[in-house]
């Protein structure tokens, strides 16, 4: 095991050792399912999207995940709320640009998110990351229409620009901070037909970034995700199948499998 996967396996270890309770501001899709991932990779979640909360939540907190999938005014004040007070109190939090460049608002939502408030990852499909920083890109809904590798350079660039780690998931995963590249191989065929899959990524990329500075949290939650789902497809008979034993492969999550998945 070579220093890189060394500091991958450590800081997965060192985030079940303390099972971080992560705020999440996500979309009512994926609510289960990402509480459920939370768990299963040993973290504590709570999902609360009422401002009045986020003061006592956010002082016990130890990362905080934002999710636009679901939009409306009221979840914008949250998101907006939420980070200005996680700020505040030095709460790490991810972000996740879900269908930035499908609609105005969601793509103006995300890109003051980033700029206002310093996410420590920014994690998304290609597409995603393309349109954040500032391509012009065809979008499907919430689905990417660009190859992981050609969001590469989007990626650099955004990562250098706000100051973040980008986490861009695709057939190999690729995680940047504008200079270090991060490859991530492994996961399974049946994930981009699962909902929820990039946004448990997030989730999970919340519960690393509470205990391992954010390149190395954004690459221990891709590398959970690729061995999980690697294994989980094993077993599964096709999607439904497949999102049962894939909880089931996070909460049995082979550590050394995870952390060789890694590359630089």
């Amino acid at each position: 095991m070579n220093t890189l996967q060394n500091e991958i396996s450590k800081a997965i270890s060192n985030m079940k050792l303390k099972s971080p309770l992560v705020h999440n501001i996500t979309n009512y899709v994926v609510m289960q399912i990402t509480a459920n991932a939370l768990l299963a990779v040993g973290a504590s979640p709570v999902m609360t999207f009422e401002k009045e909360e986020f003061e006592d939540m956010l002082s016990i907190a130890s990362s905080l995940v934002i999710n636009i999938g679901t939009l409306t005014k009221n979840s914008i004040e949250a998101m907006y709320s939420a980070c200005e007070i996680a700020n505040k109190k030095n709460v790490p939090f991810v972000i996740d640009p879900v269908g930035a460049g499908a609609t105005k608002l969601r793509t103006k939502t995300a890109i003051d998110l980033i700029k206002n408030y310093n996410p420590k990852v920014v994690r998304g499909n290609a597409s995603e990351i393309m349109v954040l920083s500032g391509e012009s890109v065809n979008t499907k809904g919430v689905d990417s229409t660009a190859n992981v590798n050609m969001a590469l350079e989007a990626g650099k660039h955004l990562g250098k620009e706000y100051n973040t780690v980008v986490s861009i998931s695709g057939e190999t995963d690729i995680i940047t901070d504008g200079d270090r590249v991060l490859y991530i191989s492994g996961g399974s065929n049946l994930m981009p037909i699962n909902t929820g899959m990039g946004c448990t990524s997030t989730a999970i990329t919340g519960a690393m970034i509470a205990v391992s500075e954010p390149l190395i949290a954004a690459a221990s939650a891709m590398c959970i995700m690729a061995s999980a789902g690697e294994s989980a497809a094993k077993k599964a008979q096709g999607p439904a199948s497949f999102s049962i034993a894939f909880i089931d492969e996070l909460y049995k999550l082979d550590i050394n499998d995870a952390s060789n998945r890694v590359k630089e």
